[in-house]
């Protein structure tokens, strides 16, 4: 099978597996309180099943990288939120509505026009040691900002956790190519350990912040998150590792087309989804009120209670 055909099928394969983490994370989210700690976290197995399908879409995704370059591999990143569409709604017991299709459709086509463009040979440069270091302490400081209190954390939250995967996913490429280029340097290097290790804590730490994003519900966050994801891979191939886009100013016209096409797709799909959120709350509003009304009848026979004050003034009655 082609290099370029077999890196599209292990990245659709992966967009699926992470599609069904971010459901099944959306869902222990919604049942987990906000002040939860970690380590009870950990003590889930419903936060284990959400791990173990992101381990497989990073598996997947990391064979895709050693038969494709991160401007072809890391857009179709963006399926992720198409897939998780259908099974959101299956998960929730409703049907896809309009607004969705269209949001599908409009990704989809930016997608393609997005692969069109994209370079198509296997990747070969690998990143220094000094650029390493350098993309993770940028990585560092783009997270603390992010992760600062303040208004519209889930968005931030997904926002950092896109990059820290997208960064993630950048320096992985570094090992696979690495540890498959038989002609280079030694296997094991200071260079290598060094990016393995932040390969290590940027993936732990987006799946952290994608949990916490997810908090305030699947669409927008996951929108963010599959947006921040490509665009900072993307950055980082074009920057350090010498991918281009192939094609003139025609290939860039479509590029641009396709990102707005994408852009748009995505935001429809999380406008749809932050709406088909708000109805599950409704039912919670006349629930609340009932007992309101409830305590009141309660407590209407209270003013009987005004026989006390009457017998205390009885008692008092015979000292004038």
């Amino acid at each position: 099978m082609n290099a370029t055909l077999l890196a599209v099928a292990l990245s659709l394969v992966s967009a699926g597996a992470y599609a069904a983490a971010a459901v099944a994370q959306s869902r222990l989210a919604g049942r987990t309180e906000p002040g939860t700690g970690v380590l009870r976290m950990l003590g889930r197995g419903a936060w284990w099943s959400a791990v173990g399908l992101n381990a497989a879409g990073a598996l997947l995704h990391v064979a895709a990288l050693n038969y494709g370059p991160l401007t072809l591999v890391q857009p179709l990143g963006a399926l992720t939120l198409v897939v998780a569409v259908p099974l959101g709604a299956r998960a929730a017991g409703r049907r896809v509505g309009r607004t969705e299709w269209r949001g599908t459709a409009l990704t989809l086509l930016g997608l393609g026009a997005l692969l069109l463009t994209a370079g198509g040979s296997a990747p070969h440069e690998t990143l220094t040691l000094p650029e390493a270091l350098g993309v993770g302490a940028a990585t560092m400081a783009v997270v603390a900002g992010l992760s600062r209190p303040g208004a519209r954390p889930g968005l931030r939250h997904a926002a950092a956790s896109g990059i820290t995967s997208g960064v993630a996913s950048a320096l992985t490429q570094t090992l696979t190519v690495a540890v498959t280029d038989h002609s280079g340097g030694p296997l094991f290097s200071w260079r290598l350990l060094t990016v393995a290790l932040l390969v290590s804590a940027f993936a732990m730490g987006g799946l952290l912040l994608s949990q916490t994003a997810y908090r305030g519900g699947l669409g927008a966050p996951l929108a963010v998150v599959t947006l921040a994801n490509p665009v900072a891979a993307a950055a980082i191939g074009l920057a350090l590792l010498g991918e281009r886009l192939q094609g003139g100013p025609v290939s860039l016209v479509l590029a641009l087309l396709g990102t707005a096409a994408a852009v748009r797709g995505v935001f429809l799909l999380s406008r749809a989804q932050a709406r088909n959120a708000d109805p599950g709350e409704v039912p919670e509003g006349p629930a609340s009120v009932d007992p309101v009304p409830s305590r009141v009848v309660i407590g209407s026979p209270r003013p009987a209670a005004v026989p006390e004050p009457v017998a205390v003034r009885a008692g008092g009655l015979p000292h004038p």
